[in-house]
């Protein structure tokens, strides 16, 4: 029996970053440059209200539609598959048009792997597989099997999981 992977969408298979960075840049007169947006996290640069306003956006249609495919993620994807039973594991449920718009974006970017393989939910612990690949340390820490915390602007100052960089990093890891 193979050994079983969930890996987090947002900011893991999806670079919701870039989505935010983009909807940013297109908006009224913004105050920071690419450069700016890409070395520090919107919870840095941003203030409450601001930070509020490009937040509100993942409840609009259409959201999680577009967002592009995290580097290096289908190739390590299909080599993981190889060797491990591999779930998308997504809290789909805390937004209301997520959960047909994640399910559209796994068929048309990861169409090898199968809908009985996704699991939409609000609560990670409950999950039952030997690792799980998450942006998220909250997510880690409730989790009962070995956590990969992959790097994202928001995480960079957390220490307690063993990090991943990139795709190519997990593949090292995993594979």
């Amino acid at each position: 029996m193979k050994q079983r992977i969930a890996i987090d969408m947002d900011d893991v298979m999806a670079d919701t970053h870039a989505k935010f960075i983009r909807l940013y840049l297109e908006g009224e007169m913004p105050r920071y440059t690419l450069e700016e947006l890409k070395e520090k996290s919107f919870h840095e640069l941003f203030d409450e209200n601001e930070y509020e306003a490009i937040s509100k956006r993942v409840y609009e249609p259409g959201f999680f539609s577009d967002i592009p495919v995290m580097e290096g993620a289908q190739d390590v994807i299909s080599d993981l598959m190889q060797k491990y039973d591999v779930f998308v594991a997504s809290a789909a449920q805390e937004f209301p048009n997520s959960l047909r718009e994640k399910w559209d974006w796994l068929q048309e970017h990861f169409p090898a792997i199968s809908w009985h393989h996704y699991i939409f939910l609000g609560d990670k612990s409950v999950l039952n597989t030997d690792y799980l690949i998450d942006d998220l340390p909250r997510n880690l820490h409730t989790f009962q099997g070995e956590g990969l915390l992959f790097d994202a602007l928001h995480n960079r100052h957390d220490t307690q999981f063993r990090r991943v960089k990139s795709w190519q990093d997990v593949a090292k890891v995993l594979l």
